[in-house]
């Protein structure tokens, strides 16, 4: 069975226009499905494919929901016509255990496109099937597109990799689509306050519609200190007899240099001889690397983890994240601010890399 697709490709060369190409996906191999999609999702993480260096023209995207049309002999749990979305991550142990992923697809021109796990900006696409979840018939086609990796990254990243409980204090900075994730699921799970931090006004203020608390413009104050302000306890003292402040998980969604130094800086110390300190956790994709201050870090018993793909395992995430999205928990309908066409992909990325989409914008493929 021949499936004709458009595919958005990065050309190999740098400072290039992304172009959409007309072809032929392969066959499905034996763990493999082909895939009609409706929508996915446009995330920031692909504007570093997009700018660095590469090998070879690459293929992008990395959530979205679909159409199951062909399926290889080996696949289990999928067949034609199932409803599912896309993810790059592996959706169960099993699956992530076993060796594969990888796809090719020859161009037109004789070119050879690639991508290390799957590819979304595209009608339709060619993934193994550890990526690909049946979820239910009715789901919402083009908001809950963006569960695969938006959702999965932020709320992941507070619900599993921190563990975050009811009257914690939170602050999350970068409130785009993986960081209003991230707030929304702090709010669901009671954490109070929940200190959004951006440098826009207006997405600060859109964050409160998900549960931010309090919005900290980090262009206009210094974002550690108003943090520190906004949670300072007289009560409560460190190892040097100061004042513990700051809070007990920060998240940095974001992933710059400066980022990274201040999730560590907002947490808050141990209070000597009774608790811990707080722990910043790294969502955000990190360009550089960065030094810490490790007495900073050991005087407070402060804790520095790492979130890739918000600690989730599809299988059981995304009918999670599906259900928030139905019982109003979590509102994919508001996060989801863009709608494009394929053909205007172009438009899409300018919109996202100039600060335009407040939360998450979508390509339009039904």
């Amino acid at each position: 069975m021949s499936t004709e697709a458009r595919v958005v490709v990065v050309p190999q060369e740098e400072n290039q226009p992304l172009e959409v190409v007309d072809l032929t996906l392969p066959d499905p191999g034996p763990h493999q499905v082909v895939v009609r999609q409706f929508a996915s999702g446009v995330c920031h993480s692909q504007l570093h494919t997009i700018h660095n260096a590469r090998h070879a023209p690459q293929i992008l995207g990395h959530e979205s929901t679909g159409e199951v049309l062909a399926a290889g002999e080996l696949v289990t749990d999928l067949t034609p016509g199932d409803t599912v979305m896309v993810t790059w991550v592996p959706k169960d142990q099993a699956q992530a255990r076993r060796q594969g992923g990888a796809i090719s697809l020859d161009l037109p021109d004789g070119r050879t496109a690639t991508t290390i796990n799957v590819f979304t900006w595209a009608t339709h696409t060619i993934a193994d099937e550890m990526y690909v979840v049946k979820v239910p018939h009715d789901i919402d086609r083009e908001s809950d597109s963006i569960i695969g990796c938006a959702v999965i990254t932020g709320a992941g990243a507070v619900l599993h990799t921190a563990n975050v409980q009811r009257g914690d204090s939170v602050a999350i900075i970068g409130v785009g689509g993986v960081g209003l994730s991230a707030v929304a699921a702090a709010a669901h799970l009671g954490a109070d306050p929940i200190i959004a931090v951006d440098l826009d006004d207006n997405k600060l203020d859109f964050a409160k519609r998900f549960g931010a608390t309090h919005g900290v413009n980090a262009a206009e104050v210094d974002p550690v200190a108003t943090v520190r302000e906004l949670t300072a306890n007289s009560e409560q003292f460190d190892i040097l007899r100061q004042p513990v402040a700051g809070v007990d998980y920060a998240f940095d969604c974001i992933g710059r240099a400066v980022t990274m130094r201040q999730v560590s800086e907002m947490i808050r110390s141990g209070e000597f001889g009774l608790s811990k300190g707080g722990t910043a956790v790294l969502v955000g994709v990190p360009q550089t690397p960065i030094e810490l201050d490790s007495r900073h870090m050991f005087i407070g018993e402060r804790s520095y983890i790492c979130s890739l793909g918000g600690s989730c395992s599809p299988a059981e995430d995304l009918p999670r994240f599906i259900e928030w999205h139905r019982r109003g928990v979590l509102d994919l309908d508001a996060l989801v601010t863009q709608r494009y066409s394929i053909d205007d992909i172009g438009q899409a990325v300018d919109d996202l890399e100039n600060g335009r989409v407040a939360g998450r914008s979508i390509l339009v493929f039904d």
